[in-house]
């Protein structure tokens, strides 16, 4: 969709990155350190710098001690760093509990390692975690649970007692839980981010994914950090060192600043994104979108049906992004199988102008639409 986009000349709301740079001290701060002569291979688990600030917010934000020599590995983006994990931790033939709609990249990385998917849905429009059907999907073979909350592309923030109850059938089943937490800091409408981690028996069996490039937007850059019990982290930095090795050390330097940024940093990174994305859903249901609730995250999912567009999501958004201008993600394309064709998914991670355009653009079109898909 990003391609389209480009090619039609597109907003994109699609692929999820902000439009505007992160914070200028810490991109000088990346800037400075390429000049102090620090630039060969830094230690493969991550230069002390960052573990160290990794570990001081795992304790500042959450309660977690986390030993920042052991239990700490900085990896080249989330996306890595979720692969690492799960490499040290799967073997052929284990089971992984994966929950839909779910972000692209699990899926072939569990089949890649040899392991089982066993699939449970959410439903919309609430994401409500379905207990039976989780518990049913749990047997002897079980190894983990992949969890994300806040969660893409459903923007579900995992409450207290849906957290509770997984962590439950993780002890149940000796299993552990590789988390995604990617959005922990952007959780909008008194909703409260809490990891997997601090409950109960839960730090000894969790990997804590966390991304530079979503806390402060700068997602170029490609830097993430894995945190856990250190006789799990030693697996994931095995599986690190045979993937990308190393994370470029300037960018390691300016993250470690950043993490040591004022509480009102991360205050003001949440309420600006949830000033954004009121916006784009106001924008949205006034065209006559209905709109899912969104608790955390860059994305609103939006249900295109009351528009009597006659086509599937695929096929609407390829129609807003070449006939709108606007480009949107079809959400089927985080299922695994038949999945529903009705919704899309909107970043509103953009700068509140091009919001606005993009909504005037979509007005024009919901004003002067065919109401049949492209060919």
């Amino acid at each position: 969709m990003s391609a389209l986009a480009v090619q039609h000349g597109a907003i994109n709301l699609g692929q999820g990155f902000p439009d505007s740079e992160g914070p200028a001290d810490i991109v000088r701060a990346a800037a400075d350190a390429l000049l102090d002569g620090r630039n060969q291979y830094p230690p493969l688990t991550g230069l002390s710098e960052l573990r160290d600030a990794v570990s001081a917010a795992n304790r500042r934000f959450y309660g977690l001690e986390i030993d920042p020599a052991s239990g700490v590995v900085v990896t080249s983006g989330a996306t890595e760093a979720i692969t690492a994990s799960l490499m040290a931790l799967l073997n052929p033939g284990d089971e992984v509990v994966l929950i839909e709609p779910l972000y692209d990249t699990y899926l072939p990385v569990v089949k890649l390692l040899g392991a089982v998917p066993k699939l449970v849905r959410l439903q919309p429009p609430f994401w409500e975690l379905p207990r039976a059907e989780l518990a049913a999907s749990f047997g002897p073979n079980t190894k983990l649970l992949l969890l994300n909350s806040p969660m893409n592309p459903t923007g579900k923030v995992f409450t207290q007692e849906e957290l509770a109850f997984i962590a439950d059938l993780l002890r149940q089943h000796d299993a552990y839980a590789v988390c995604d937490e990617v959005y922990e800091h952007l959780v909008f409408s008194g909703a409260r981010h809490v990891p997997l981690a601090t409950l109960p028996g839960m730090d000894e069996r969790s990997l804590r994914i966390g991304s530079a490039g979503k806390t402060f937007s700068l997602t170029g850059w490609k830097v993430g950090y894995v945190s856990g019990p250190a006789v799990l982290m030693g697996l994931v930095a095995k599986a690190h060192q045979n993937l990308t090795f190393t994370t470029p050390p300037n960018l390691q330097r300016a993250v470690a600043f950043g993490l040591a940024k004022p509480d009102s940093y991360f205050a003001a990174l949440a309420s600006g994104l949830q000033s954004q994305r009121d916006l784009l859903d106001a924008g949205l249901r006034r065209l006559g979108f209905s709109t899912l609730p969104a608790a955390g995250s860059y994305f609103i999912t939006a249900d295109f049906s009351p528009l009597g567009f006659e086509g599937d999501d695929v096929a609407f958004c390829r129609a807003v992004t070449e006939q709108a201008g606007v480009a949107a993600i079809p959400v089927s394309a985080f299922y695994a199988n038949e999945a529903p064709r009705h919704y899309v998914r909107f970043a509103f991670c953009k700068q509140i102008p091009v919001l606005e355009e993009a909504l005037r653009r979509l007005e024009r079109w919901t004003a002067t639409r065919p109401l049949t898909a492209l060919a």
